[in-house]
């Protein structure tokens, strides 16, 4: 399926977000994410399912000044 993934179309066989962030590498990761602008607690991205054009977010937190 085609989703939005940080502004650039991809294309994924997953079809729950946990699933899409394993299969683009950032399945171990501390990353926050959002899809369609709704943020999505680590806890509930198992459940949430993922439909063609989804647009997801997945930032990294950062360190420094």
């Amino acid at each position: 399926m085609k989703i939005t993934v940080n502004g650039e179309q991809v294309t994924v066989q997953a079809s729950t977000l946990a699933d899409a962030l394993d299969e683009l590498g950032h399945g171990g990761a501390k990353v926050a994410t959002a899809v369609n602008e709704t943020f999505i607690p680590a806890t509930m991205r198992a459940a949430r399912v993922l439909e063609p054009g989804d647009r997801v977010e997945i930032v990294a937190p950062r360190q420094g000044g």
